[in-house]
């Protein structure tokens, strides 16, 4: 790789990455799998298939075209802002009930299809998730050229690799913090504050 292509790929790394490290919706769902041990590779794999996507899809053009169209940023923000406030919600009721905080209980594993469909739900419903994938990287990208561009979407879809993997597998090293109830309960209470914050944001952009 030429120290041209190289640069771009580091770019595209970079940036990605310090989008991506911020605390989100996504970030909340793999760290929470991650501590219970419970489909971190699936959730990893799907966070990082649908950001890889988006980002190819916004360094293709697509982030200039959705700007042309701000109605459609418009409805993605209301229907994402309705969706992570019931999220929150939900969580607001898991930090409340010390009957599920339990950690010396079994654990009710959650259904594989349930997983699944929160984790597409946190990341195509999440106005964030456009606003930084399609609409930012894909407007720097478009400075790019041919090649160069490619090679920055690259750099920026290896940094979600790194980012989901990394948070989903690590955070089973802090299983042992969370063997207590209490812990549990200040993870689920931070997420709903993570959660209805956003949804407070989007709203009022809106």
């Amino acid at each position: 790789m030429s120290a041209t292509l190289l640069g771009s790929a580091l770019a595209g790394l970079g940036l990605s990455g310090s989008l991506i490290v911020a605390i989100g919706a996504q970030n909340a769902f793999v760290l929470r799998q991650g501590l219970r041990r419970e489909h971190v590779g699936l959730v990893a794999t799907l966070c990082f298939v649908s950001d890889a996507t988006l980002i190819v899809i916004g360094c293709a053009g697509l982030g200039q075209l959705i700007q042309a169209h701000p109605a459609w940023v418009s409805a993605v923000t209301w229907i994402g802002a309705a969706f992570l406030t019931v999220y929150g919600l939900l969580h607001v009721r898991s930090a409340l009930r010390p009957q599920a905080l339990q950690a010396d209980a079994p654990v009710t594993p959650t259904p594989r299809g349930t997983v699944i469909r929160t984790v597409l739900a946190l990341t195509w419903l999440n106005p964030h998730v456009y606003l930084d994938t399609v609409l930012l990287l894909g407007s720097i990208a478009g400075r790019y050229p041919g090649a160069q561009r490619v090679a920055f979407a690259v750099g920026a879809c290896t940094a979600s690799l790194l980012w989901f993997y990394g948070l989903g597998y690590g955070a089973v090293r802090l299983a042992p913090l969370f063997a207590r109830p209490g812990a549990w309960r200040v993870l689920d209470g931070l997420i709903a504050v993570v959660m209805l914050t956003i949804a407070a944001s989007l709203l009022l952009a809106a």
